[in-house]
């Protein structure tokens, strides 16, 4: 039977039933709804017996609700079940699409991935994040985090993942590839496309060689990750001098002093301004954007829309960020 005739004639079964029993034993089901109590416990046989039909007709009517309503609510309760299991399946297998806004997006399953997702988790973010990749299912669970199942380089792909939506895209190199020419060529296609449907989109990419950064400038990116550069240059950092390890370091993990980014209070009007009233409140200013020579140019004016990176702890930048608004 078809699914919508099933439930329109359950619908009818239980609300014909409701205004029978009303009709016919009003001194017993003294309003519909008491009617509809009757009908619903005798559907799903809970039976608390609290109301009862005592007619004849009133009796013959139930006997073939009976017989006819408890196995139409069974299908119907099948079906439901049936429904939600289907449902589960499709979501873990990444088949649903993706329709929430404001969201972070992962390209590609690896170790970098799930400790890019548990950094993210571990920050004040609090949206969803959308991993895309071609695993049968999905590679992490949670109840923020959604899998889509299918070629990161396929529109359909990537819009199932609703990424015109989205707050910003994280590229993961394919390392199941083993020539990194070939590597960077699928991630170049890839950010290709993302950046053809949502130019708008922040999008980060990792690349395994620093000479190809070249081939991806049609390509508007807005940051990109030499795969391995960065342990490499902290390991012979350190092995020269522990303190540009230790620092760099701290700066790269959860703990301790990082990198956050501020806007421009109204009254500063040089990043001489800025940098002096951060300093008394205990940040340092460092970069503006990618502009790190800021400190050399203190009595330039701050531009309306600068990013403004700074040092702090959480605490310092819970009051910086509460000073702003003042």
């Amino acid at each position: 039977m078809n699914n919508v005739v099933l439930f329109s004639w359950t619908i009818i079964l239980v609300v014909v039933s409701s205004f029978f029993m009303w009709y016919l034993e009003p001194d017993t089901f003294t309003s519909p709804f008491v009617g509809l109590w009757w009908t619903m416990t005798t559907l799903t046989t809970v039976g608390y017996g609290d109301v009862s039909p005592s007619t004849v007709m009133g009796r013959i009517y139930a006997m073939v609700l009976f017989i006819i309503g408890i196995g139409l609510i069974g299908v119907v309760i099948g079906k439901i079940i049936d429904a939600l299991t289907i449902f589960s399946k499709r979501r873990e297998e990444g088949r649903m699409n993706y329709s929430g806004q404001h969201h972070i997006i992962l390209i590609g399953w690896n170790r970098k991935t799930e400790f890019a997702l548990k950094e993210i988790f571990s920050s004040e973010y609090l949206g969803d994040v959308v991993i895309i990749d071609q695993l049968p299912k999905s590679p992490f669970d949670g109840d923020k985090v959604y899998y889509i199942q299918g070629d990161p380089a396929d529109d359909q792909t990537l819009l199932k993942a609703n990424l015109t939506q989205a707050k910003s895209v994280i590229l993961f190199a394919d390392h199941h590839i083993e020539e990194p020419s070939l590597i960077d060529g699928k991630t170049l296609l890839i950010a290709t496309s993302i950046e053809r449907i949502a130019p708008h989109v922040h999008t980060t990419v990792e690349i395994m060689l620093e000479n190809h950064i070249k081939n991806f400038q049609h390509v508007q990116v807005n940051h990109f990750l030499v795969s391995g550069e960065m342990i490499s240059r902290l390991a012979v950092r350190s092995a020269f001098s522990e303190e540009h390890g230790s620092i760099i370091a701290q700066l790269v993990s959860r703990h301790g002093d990082d990198l956050f980014e501020i806007t421009r209070r109204p009254h500063w009007i040089t990043y001489r301004d800025a940098f002096l009233e951060l300093l008394d409140e205990g940040a340092t200013l460092v970069a503006d954007g990618n502009d790190l020579g800021i400190n050399r140019k203190l009595d330039d004016a701050i531009p309306p829309h600068a990013k403004l990176l700074i040092i702090s702890n959480k605490e310092t930048l819970s009051t910086i960020l509460h000073r702003g608004k003042e």
